[in-house]
């Protein structure tokens, strides 16, 4: 049992039991256990970094080994290589493209979205949801990690239901929230209501429930559902809190975030595999060797030896002591009965050269195993750290082909997401076109040169590429508004210079 379990949320018991009541069967019971045990290599926790060992007297203490968190690192890398504040949606109406970013600005999802695909690529899965202030009639996104989420239906096209489990606190009282994202809607808010004098046993809600789901497959659109719980498990009615909500989006209300990784823990598991799942020895190894070049360090320090003679000396009582001077590290040490070498100085060999050739190995097996590429997390020679991406990207194939992988795989989440905001956005009033086609264009420009890129591009105008097909790809702007554009700068111009965003 992992030591962080009172200061991290995960799913309640009594949310799992009351989901099963219902006749979900919940695909979090075979992977959480997986789930833990990714969080403690993430957070350096565990029996690896906090042990016991006994010395030559059998007497037992602890030992802390000293982390540089490398499963961290990896996550947070590949966050940063993958989402930033210039990646886009790209909708095929240019109003709707202005629309979704000026949202996603105003709202800093982009942001947050980083720290997102950080924990889902640590926990294996992530999500986005949808969350409704209907009086303000106001659309939000809230982030979710693997603890979290729990999908609810899914095939091998993915999730279309799903449940969201987070604390909230009413009137200054946890509560455990749970959101259920599904499709074609379940009426039975008033059925579960906790304070109904009729309300039915769990046995004969499960089985309304199924009934009502079954009646009501027709509709095709996404229903929120919010439960609340006390700490003891019991049903709450938050006031201002709608128990069920048609959104009337027919699209998902939630995006699943994964890694490009097979889970290959759990078979035909919703959840997706963590990115260091198979490198964690790898990961072990780079705090092993990093603590034993710290501890090399530390035992190699230089050690003084000084004679009786230059220690001032106190009466206590009948006896002569003598008055301990220094810090308390063990590098002081007093030869007793000795006149002769008044100060000798001992300092041991370093063998930090070796050590840090270790470190170097565990580093590049660690980028090796998590799709960087085996160079780069490698000790730059020159200065000695660790190269940036743009420096080892020139000739790291793997890390491209992995990005792009990457980036794939989270496409579908952000596009559904997006989606999702602008159809319930409708709802609430908002003038917004039909999206049609939606994209999401990266920004490579952490990893490539993008400037030689566009150069490139634009030395194709008029060659094999056309002036609106440059600002179509450069500035995200749709068809018709790049081929205006482009019109009006005029065949002499410059293709990305007036009307560009």
């Amino acid at each position: 049992m992992s030591v962080n379990e009172l200061d991290e949320y995960w799913v309640p018991e009594h949310v799992k039991d009351y989901l099963r009541k219902l006749g979900f069967v919940l695909p979090l019971d075979d992977m959480e256990p997986w789930i833990r045990s990714w969080d403690d290599w993430m957070g350096a926790r565990g029996d690896f970094y906090d042990y016991r060992d006994k010395d030559g007297l059998g007497r037992v203490y602890e030992v802390h080994r000293r982390s540089i968190h490398p499963a961290m690192r990896v996550c947070k890398e590949w966050g940063s290589l993958l989402l930033n504040e210039e990646v886009k949606v790209v909708c095929e109406d240019q109003k709707a493209t202005e629309w979704i970013d000026g949202f996603f600005s105003n709202t800093g999802f982009m942001a947050q979205a980083q720290d997102t695909v950080v924990q889902a690529f640590g926990l294996g899965t992530g999500a986005w949801a949808l969350w409704l202030d209907l009086d303000g009639k106001k659309v939000r996104v809230r982030h979710y990690d693997a603890r979290m989420v729990i999908p609810l239906t899914w095939d091998e096209d993915g999730v279309t239901e799903c449940a969201f489990v987070t604390r909230a606190f009413y009137r200054g009282k946890a509560v455990d929230q749970l959101q259920m994202h599904l499709l074609s809607g379940v009426g039975f808010s008033a059925k579960l209501s906790p304070i109904s004098p009729s309300a039915p046993s769990p046995s004969e809600s499960s089985a309304d429930l199924s009934h009502d789901l079954v009646g009501m497959e027709s509709e095709g659109t996404y229903r929120i559902v919010t439960v609340c719980f006390d700490k003891d498990g019991n049903e709450l009615s938050p006031m201002g809190i709608a128990s069920e909500y048609d959104t009337g989006c027919p699209f998902p209300t939630f995006g699943i975030v994964k890694p490009a990784v097979t889970n290959t823990r759990v078979d035909m598991s919703p959840y997706g595999q963590s990115v260091f799942a198979d490198a964690v020895d790898a990961v072990q190894a780079v705090d092993l060797t990093f603590d034993a070049l710290i501890n090399e360090v530390d035992v190699s320090k230089m050690r003084v030896f000084l004679s009786d003679v230059l220690f001032d000396r106190e009466k206590s009582g009948d006896k002569t002591i003598s008055i301990p001077f220094g810090k308390q590290d063990c590098t002081v040490f007093r030869k007793v009965m000795s006149t002769e070498d008044l100060v000798q100085e001992f300092a041991p060999a370093l063998r930090t050269g070796s050590q840090v050739e270790a470190f170097r190995i565990a580093l590049q097996m660690l980028g090796d195993l998590t799709g960087f590429g085996i160079s780069y997390f490698d000790l730059d020679d020159s200065r000695g750290f660790i190269k940036t991406a743009t420096e080892v990207s020139s000739d790291n194939s793997a890390l491209m082909r992995n990005i792009r992988r990457h980036e794939n795989a989270l496409e579908g989440a952000i596009t559904d997401i997006a989606r999702a905001v602008m159809c319930v956005s409708r709802g609430f009033g908002e003038s917004i076109p039909d999206e049609g086609s939606v994209r999401v264009q990266y920004d490579d420009s952490i990893i490539q040169d993008t400037a030689a890129e566009k150069a490139q591009d634009m030395a194709e105008v008029g060659v094999t590429l056309a002036p609106w097909e440059y600002r179509s790809r450069w500035y995200g702007e749709d068809e018709a508004t790049a081929r205006r554009l482009a019109a009006e700068i005029g065949a002499g111009g410059s293709v990305g210079g007036k009307g560009s965003s």
